[in-house]
């Protein structure tokens, strides 16, 4: 029999022996002490390795596409804002290409606006403030004519279906990170999710959550928040005493927009299915 060189080390260096119960032993030899007479059985073992690691640092190409194109203005910008009345074609609906009317005060100078729809009102869930007003940005129009206020306006792209009623506003301009560097905050945090993009009300990896804590709290761009659910209510088997079991650690999210009561959240890890209503924390 031919031996192969890659296996004349095991043969040197690892001899086996059977014993009668049809165990397995491996002879322990090394280098310089081939006359070792001591022996260790093997057996089938788990590699225990810690499940949540430090995060990477996180290209922007990465997640782009969770990343909300929303952001909240005040009840005073949505009632002043230019709204689309009508389309040259009376249809209801527009797309990339087409051209519509809309009407309100104008910014003098601005030639091109982002095309916008009313989302979600924000209230803090337990004092009730109100914390912003969502717009979600779907497009964007340049302006093609001026006649009084009646401007009309030619589509150039569009996420989806534009509608009569939608708004324009100049399209926002702001700093853009290029890479995250997921961080714990500096402050503690104490908040809860309010929303979850999409019209659902579970929670998901990748998904993009709204919660309740902002600049005011100290929340910055890149800040990592743990995710826990509400402990739930246990009946005590002597006394019949309701008690609160503890938080449960469910998941991680970092921030990548911040407003002053508001932040916008990417869900990057989950170990639990998670809902509306769960807790977010400055990590332990």
């Amino acid at each position: 029999m031919k031996l192969r060189p890659q296996l004349l080390w095991f043969l040197v260096f690892l001899p086996m022996v059977a014993i009668g119960s049809g165990d397995s032993l491996f002879k322990k030899s090394h280098l310089g002490n081939l006359d070792d007479d001591r022996y260790e059985k093997l057996s089938p073992r788990v590699r225990i390795e810690p499940l949540v690691g430090p995060i990477p640092a996180i290209p922007l190409d990465s997640i782009s596409s969770f990343i909300s194109s929303g952001h909240l203005v005040e009840q005073e910008d949505l009632n002043l804002s230019p709204r689309i009345i009508s389309g040259k074609s009376d249809r209801l609906i527009f797309g990339s290409g087409d051209e519509f009317y809309a009407s309100g005060q104008w910014q003098d100078g601005t030639s091109v606006y982002g095309i916008f729809r009313s989302g979600n009102v924000y209230e803090d869930p337990k004092s009730g403030e109100l914390l912003g007003l969502e717009v979600i940005e779907i497009g964007l129009a340049r302006v093609v004519d001026r006649k009084g206020d009646i401007v009309t306006l030619a589509i150039t792209s569009a996420r989806e279906d534009v509608r009569i009623g939608d708004l324009l506003m100049p399209t926002e301009e702001r700093r853009v990170e290029s890479i995250f560097y997921p961080r714990p905050p500096e402050n503690q945090i104490n908040g809860v999710i309010m929303n979850v993009l999409g019209g659902v009300s579970n929670v998901g990896r990748n998904d993009v959550v709204v919660i309740n804590q902002g600049i005011d709290a100290g929340l910055e761009v890149g800040n990592v928040l743990s995710i826990a659910k509400q402990g739930e209510q246990g009946r005590h088997p002597k006394n019949e005493e309701r008690d609160k079991m503890p938080e449960q650690r469910a998941g991680t999210l970092m921030v990548f927009r911040t407003f002053k009561k508001i932040a916008y959240g990417l869900v990057l890890r989950t170990s639990e299915p998670l809902k509306v209503g769960d807790l977010v924390r400055t990590p332990k």
